[in-house]
C-alpha cells in the first residue's frame, strides 16, 4: 500500500468539491444515454457476480454508477477523493455505502474485492503515478477479480499519452493499448477493450478497458 498521498490528490479533491452540485446534476442520467457502457457494466457484473467480496466504485463521484451496479445485483460501495461528492452520493443513495478515500492507498486488505470500477477517475493521475495506482488496485482484487477502466483515448491509436484541458482539473488521454500494457505489468490481464466515437456532447473518443487479476 502507498504510505503517503501523491501531491496531486489534494488539488483534484478540491476541484471536485467546488463543482460537486453542478457535476451531480449534469451526470445524473448519463448512463441512460450510454447503451454501450450499460452493456459493458452488465458484462462486468456477470463476470464478478460469483466471486467473493464486494465491488468498489473507485472515484464514484455522486454515485450513479455505484447505484447502477447495485441495481443489477452486486454488493458494491463507492470511494471518492471529494468529501462533497461523497455527501451528495450518500444523499442520493442512502441505502448504499460511500466513503472518502483514494485509490492510491485503499483502506482494504489484500484480495478483498471481486471487482473494481474506475469510471473516468484515473484520468487525473499523472503518467508517472499510474503504475502505482494500478498496483494498488491489483493488491485489493481477489484472484479472478476484474477491473473496468473508463477513460478518454488519444485521438489516434498510435498517439502517446497527453494532457488535455479537462473542465474540472488537469487530466490525461491514454492510448488504450498503452494502458493495457501498464495494467499487464501490474498483474492485470486484458479481457476486452471498447472504444467509441464521441457524441456531440463529448470531447473525445471514449474508451474502456476490462482486465482480470490472474
Amino acid at each position: 500500500m502507498v504510505e503517503s498521498a501523491p501531491s496531486y490528490l489534494a488539488s483534484v479533491a478540491a476541484a471536485y468539491d467546488g463543482v460537486a452540485e453542478v457535476y451531480a446534476e449534469l451526470f445524473a442520467d448519463v448512463l441512460d444515454r450510454q447503451p454501450l457502457e450499460r452493456a459493458l457494466l452488465g458484462a462486468f457484473a456477470d463476470l464478478v457476480r460469483d466471486l467473493p467480496g464486494p465491488v468498489a466504485d473507485l472515484g464514484c463521484g455522486p454515485g450513479y454508477a455505484t447505484a447502477y451496479l447495485h441495481g443489477v445485483g452486486l454488493d458494491v460501495f463507492g470511494v471518492d477523493l471529494s468529501p462533497e461528492m461523497v455527501t451528495l452520493a450518500r444523499r442520493a443513495h442512502p441505502g448504499l455505502r460511500f466513503e472518502v478515500g483514494t485509490m492510491t492507498a485503499l483502506d482494504l486488505p489484500d484480495r478483498a474485492l471481486r471487482g473494481a470500477l474506475c469510471r473516468y477517475s484515473l484520468i487525473h493521475t499523472p503518467p508517472a503515478d499510474l503504475p502505482a495506482a494500478l498496483a494498488e488496485i491489483h493488491r485489493v482484487l481477489a484472484p479472478g477479480g476484474h477491473l473496468l477502466l473508463g477513460f478518454l483515448a488519444t485521438d489516434e491509436p498510435t498517439a502517446g499519452v497527453h494532457a488535455y484541458d479537462h473542465r474540472v482539473t488537469g487530466a490525461y488521454r491514454w492510448p488504450p493499448d498503452y494502458l493495457a500494457e501498464l495494467a499487464r505489468h501490474a498483474g492485470l490481464v486484458e479481457v476486452a477493450q471498447l472504444v467509441r466515437a464521441p457524441t456531440d456532447q463529448e470531447r473525445g473518443r471514449q474508451a474502456h478497458l476490462l482486465a482480470r487479476r490472474q
